[in-house]
């Protein structure tokens, strides 16, 4: 039976300093983010690539959340590294180091079993590697992400990647930059009409955007007063938004409005602690109850 769900993203060892503190090689990457939340509504799959060098106890714990690591490829090599810190301004992280170690060659080894998959996500990784995915898994639904990076050095290829994909995952900054706009609904509006017209902009603190069939929808942010760490925030959400539409095998237009609802409470809870602390504890109940919460922010007329 094909999986559910399958991410392909990168797993890492991150070192993070915030005004709150400091953690090195802390476990991290987009793919762990992103199937740690999703793990709340499904059992997802990762392809990914790790060094010699990680800890056997990171890849039982991602085990024992029900995630499936038969596409994590060990190689010979130290495992992707991150050095990033931020200010008291935390929407941005300044990198002050990345070591792709392994990730350099990177040829992501596709099993079987996560072959015609109901749901695929690109996260970011290079788009030349997220096309040859793309192409061999053939899911029913395929979203995407990526990051400034590519949009300098590979547009044209991302561009390739946004056409074959049905949904775009993409930040406010990389929004702007892709589309040579200031206006995030020119630049959502733009987004959709190259992917299959669905596309959700993070925001961070700010919340996100949704542009699904001609509709525009806005999800603030959740009220968090506790930010001690924001690194895989944005992957949290596309992992609760995507792993919550997994579960129900939908796409439809109310649906992504709960899923982001569900993303956002997610990554609020990761916000609050370092690395995977703040969510490798929290109870579905837990996340339910700021979806609640959530809810009850953005009602402001129950006549409509």
């Amino acid at each position: 039976m094909p999986k559910k769900l399958v991410s392909l993203g990168t797993m890492a060892l991150d070192s993070v300093e915030t005004p709150f503190g400091r953690v090195d090689d802390a476990l991290g990457g987009s793919g762990t983010y992103f199937s740690m939340a999703a793990s709340f509504f499904t059992q997802p799959a990762i392809v990914s690539v790790i060094g010699e060098d990680f800890p056997e106890e990171h890849l039982d714990f991602l085990k024992d959340r029900g995630i499936d690591t038969e596409g994590v490829e060990v190689a010979c090599g130290k495992t992707f590294h991150w050095e990033g810190s931020y200010e008291y301004d935390m929407n941005e992280a300044k990198t002050l180091k990345t070591d792709l170690n392994v990730l350099a060659s990177f040829d992501p080894k596709i099993p079987e079993s996560y072959k015609g998959c109901e749901f695929l996500f690109l996260a970011n990784i290079d788009p030349e590697i997220q096309l040859d995915v793309l192409k061999k898994v053939k899911p029913t639904v395929c979203l995407a992400d990526t990051m400034n990076f590519w949009i300098d050095s590979k547009k044209e290829s991302l561009t390739k990647v946004f056409e074959a994909v049905d949904g775009i995952i993409i930040n406010e900054t990389e929004a702007r930059d892709y589309c040579g706009t200031p206006n995030l609904i020119k630049a959502g509006l733009e987004l959709a009409s190259i992917s299959d017209g669905k596309v959700i902009i993070k925001k961070g603190e700010h919340g996100a955007l949704l542009f699904a069939d001609e509709d525009v929808f806005a999800m603030p942010a959740y009220p968090t007063t506790k930010v001690l760490d924001p690194t895989g925030a944005g992957d949290s959400f596309a992992g609760g938004t995507i792993g919550y539409l997994a579960g129900l095998s939908s796409t439809e237009t109310p649906d992504l409005k709960r899923a982001i609802a569900y993303g956002t409470a997610i990554a609020s809870h990761v916000v609050e602690g370092f690395s995977l602390s703040g969510i490798s504890e929290r109870s579905r109940e837990e996340i339910e109850e700021r979806y609640q919460l959530l809810r009850k922010v953005v009602a402001f007329d129950h006549t409509l």
